[in-house]
């Protein structure tokens, strides 16, 4: 196995994995946001009874004259059996039940009524104006919503609308969440030389959450190799995916790869040809997938941004996770040197790409305003101005 990598590379191989979440059942309010697991079939008619689209007069179309006598009313939520007969007409509103016999709704505006006779013009309307059919939304076993939706408070209203309580969706991963790093302070304590401040837990947290990704547990761990090793060994009993922040590297106190190891997860790439990022390390241990990130804040957001979110939407069902960058001008000219495939921080300002001062990969600053990242490939040096440049947006 090549230990440096690409990133088309790196990719094909993660898409190549074609990871299947969890499903289940879900009420409809607790599946907003997720993906639909199967295709939703319709349970019944819709509507399930022929009714007035209008406030009106309900008629049969094919009787002579242009005068009928009101002879009933029909409002919504009603349940009649009755029968229209010859020369007569109904007041019916919006959603009532056409009564049988009757096939038109000439709606009120329309109408000149005395006491209990109204008159119309026929030449304005047609035959069967303003009566929702039976069956005209959807009819029993049709597929209302195809799997790999996601569910929108729309989706949420028209499931209703079918008497559908539940629906089968794909249930986001359990995420665990551990930090390396001795040199790492929660916020609200005080700095001592040589410490910073955990940036990426709260970094991390804030994309699985906007991702819908709510049961993560988070572990702190010191620089020793039994404490890593044993930590490893006690997020992956109940976790579908583990993330790993720092200690990847080749330095005298990274032991997250050794750990790893002797954890019996199997490696499938470590280190590639990127900046920022290089010693991104991905594997899996049965279904369980595993990725060490690098410890730099914005190495790690960009890591996380191009290679874990994909596989995380797609666990969730999610159709579009690979789905490809856009396509924006550059504003400017661009050199690099190194033969890397370069990620940079980038905001979007009128339609063209502006690339943002500190892309060094302790640099948070970009992150404060950045709208995305963009892929220069490691065989292109210079890029001109105007030129189609990939753009990955938050």
């Amino acid at each position: 196995m090549k230990e440096f990598i690409t990133v088309s590379e790196a990719k094909t191989i993660l898409k190549s994995l074609q990871i299947k979440g969890k499903t289940g059942l879900l009420s409809l309010q607790e599946s907003l946001g997720k993906f639909t697991a199967s295709a939703v079939l319709a349970p019944m008619d819709v509507p399930s009874f022929d009714n007035s689209g209008m406030d009106g007069y309900a008629i049969a179309w094919d009787e002579s004259g242009e005068g009928r006598e009101v002879v009933e009313v029909i409002q919504a939520g009603a349940s009649t059996d009755f029968v229209l007969e010859k020369g007569t007409a109904v007041r019916i509103f919006t959603g009532a039940p056409v009564p049988q016999g009757a096939d038109t709704v000439i709606p009120q505006e329309y109408i000149t009524r005395t006491e209990n006779m109204i008159f119309f013009d026929s030449t304005e309307f047609f035959r069967g104006a303003n009566v929702r059919k039976k069956g005209a939304q959807c009819k029993v076993g049709w597929e209302v919503v195809p799997a790999g939706t996601k569910i929108t408070p729309g989706t949420i209203g028209l499931l209703a609308s079918l008497g559908i309580q539940e629906v089968e969706v794909c249930i986001p991963p359990k995420v665990a969440l551990i930090l390396t790093g001795d040199e790492i302070i929660e916020l609200g304590n005080p700095l001592n030389p040589g410490q910073i401040y955990n940036a990426n837990g709260p970094t991390l947290e804030a994309y699985l959450q906007q991702l819908g990704i709510g049961d993560l547990s988070i572990f702190r761990v010191k620089d020793e190799k039994s404490e890593v090793t044993r930590v490893i060994s006690e997020a992956l009993i109940d976790s579908d995916f583990v993330l790993l922040t720092g200690g990847i590297s080749v330095g005298d106190f990274d032991f997250v790869k050794g750990s790893l190891e002797q954890n019996g997860v199997d490696q499938l790439f470590y280190k590639i040809r990127q900046r920022p990022g290089k010693p991104l390390f991905a594997g899996i241990k049965g279904e369980k997938l595993v990725f060490a990130l690098p410890g730099n804040p914005a190495s790690v957001l960009s890591c996380f941004i191009q290679y874990v979110k994909p596989c995380l939407l797609e666990w969730m069902g999610n159709p579009e996770a690979w789905s490809p960058p856009k396509y924006l001008p550059m504003e400017k000219d661009f050199d690099k040197k190194a033969p890397l495939t370069f990620f940079l921080k980038a905001k979007v300002v009128d339609g063209k790409i502006h690339l943002l001062p500190g892309q060094e990969s302790f640099n948070l600053l970009p992150f404060g305003v950045a709208d995305g990242l963009v892929e220069i490939s490691q065989d292109i040096e210079h890029v001109e101005e105007g030129s189609l440049v990939a753009f990955y947006p938050w």
